[in-house]
């Protein structure tokens, strides 16, 4: 019998654009001999199947169900394709960890860990995994600009601490600049992280660890026309180039795909990871992990895959059947 497999899309923050497309190409590519699919739109407290058949039916929150036709339809996996809130928070997590159904992404814990940039940061600091200088800062902080360039130079990056798509993020060459790049990125979270530059080549690795398999996708090299790989140049044609396998040292690949490895490891993560880093004399520096990767068209996971030579159809196989129970 086919498994029920929900695809949960849309959230609540910036990326829910993002998130629609990940989770139509999800949809697409699901072996359709082996899982019924069902794309699942959440938006605060309205979760609804989009689905022409369905005709937009509610989903019942108490159990993660539905009723059609007299009958009651229920999920085996949840695969949540949110970036951002509620999906790469921990919070979907949380819910499904409750109603013991099992789901496509680390668990709440690690999922809540990995989208605070700040605390992520200092976890892994604690097991030896390095990164650029950073602070923190919470709004209503009484903010110091000076004090801030003292301790990370310029230019230094300002992000949401929350997040992964390059909303409100702003590279800062002056000092006249970085109040207005803080208001920018409190415009996306309550909370915002400054770090300072790390200069070097920029990659990502992507990542998926089974019971019985571990895939490390071939490394992409990030080549941004704008300052940095921003939210234009990650999703607007042209903008950027993603040279998979990236133009680095034998040495720095295998650094990178060892770190990331440890990485994985050392956070417990599960399904597909993506990592980026910055490569400096051979040596990849951590910049971010992305637990709910952007599986759309124009996202890094599914080139790696194609030049890996595997499908993503069978990536998502391998995702289902190791973690439903």
């Amino acid at each position: 019998m086919k498994k029920n497999i929900a695809i949960l899309a849309g959230g609540d923050s910036s990326e829910s654009v993002i998130s629609l497309k990940s989770a139509e190409q999800i949809r697409l590519i699901l072996d359709k001999t082996k899982y019924n699919t069902f794309t699942i739109y959440v938006k605060k407290n309205e979760w609804i199947i989009t689905s022409d058949k369905y005709c937009d039916t509610i989903i019942n929150k108490d159990d993660f169900s539905f009723s059609w036709d007299n009958t009651k339809i229920k999920f085996d996996f949840a695969l949540i394709a949110i970036h951002g809130t509620p999906g790469e928070d921990g919070k979907l997590q949380s819910y499904f960890e409750i109603l013991r159904i099992p789901y496509s992404t680390s668990d709440s814990l690690i999922s809540a860990l990995t989208f605070n940039k700040y605390a992520c940061k200092a976890y892994l600091d604690y097991a030896g995994i390095k990164s650029a200088n950073s602070v923190l800062i919470r709004k209503n902080d009484k903010i110091n600009t000076n004090k801030i360039i003292s301790k990370l130079g310029l230019p230094c990056f300002v992000k949401p601490n929350s997040g992964g798509s390059s909303f409100g993020v702003s590279k800062v060459k002056t000092k006249d600049d970085l109040s207005p790049a803080i208001k920018k990125a409190f415009n996306e979270d309550n909370e915002i992280i400054i770090e300072s530059f790390l200069n070097g080549t920029e990659v990502s690795c992507g990542i998926i660890k089974t019971k019985n398999k571990e895939i490390i996708f071939p490394i992409t090299e990030i080549v941004s026309e704008n300052e940095f790989f921003d939210y234009e140049a990650k999703y607007k044609k042209g903008k950027a180039k993603e040279i998979t396998p990236a133009r680095i040292s034998k040495k720095a690949e295998e650094a990178t795909k060892k770190l990331t490895s440890k990485i994985y490891d050392t956070l417990n993560c599960k399904g597909i990871v993506r990592i980026d880093y910055m490569i400096n004399d051979e040596t990849p520096n951590f910049i971010e992990i992305n637990t709910v990767p952007g599986m759309s068209a124009e996202s890094i996971i599914p080139k790696q895959a194609k030049v890996y030579g595997i499908s993503m159809t069978e990536i998502f196989t391998m995702i289902i059947e190791d973690l439903i129970l």
